[in-house]
C-alpha cells in the first residue's frame, strides 16, 4: 500500500492537508487559493474551514471582501502532528 493510501485510511485527506497547507503557507492565504492548492472545490473548503473554526483550529480575518486564514496555536500543533504522522508512513 502506498503512503498516500495508508494515510487516507487514518485521516480524511482534504481536511488534514488543509491544515498542513495552512501551516506551510509562506504568504497570506485565502479559502480560494487553499482550494486550488489542495485540488478541492471552494464550497467544500469553506464548509471544512467553518468546522475548523468552531473547533478553534483556524481564524478568519476579514479584509474587505476577502477572508485571510490563520492557524491558531492549537491548529498549528494539530498540523504538525498530522505532518509527522504522514512522514512516518
Amino acid at each position: 500500500m502506498q503512503t498516500k493510501d495508508i494515510f487516507n485510511v487514518f485521516f480524511r485527506e482534504k481536511p488534514a492537508m488543509m491544515l498542513v497547507e495552512l501551516k506551510n503557507a509562506k504568504n497570506e492565504i485565502y479559502a480560494s487559493s487553499l482550494a486550488k492548492n489542495i485540488d478541492c472545490t471552494y464550497s467544500h473548503v469553506v464548509k471544512i474551514l467553518q468546522e475548523m473554526q468552531k473547533a478553534g483550529l483556524v481564524i478568519f480575518d476579514k479584509q474587505g471582501r476577502l477572508k485571510l486564514l490563520t492557524l491558531t496555536k492549537k491548529g498549528t500543533e494539530v498540523a504538525e502532528h498530522i505532518e509527522r504522522i504522514k512522514n512516518l508512513l
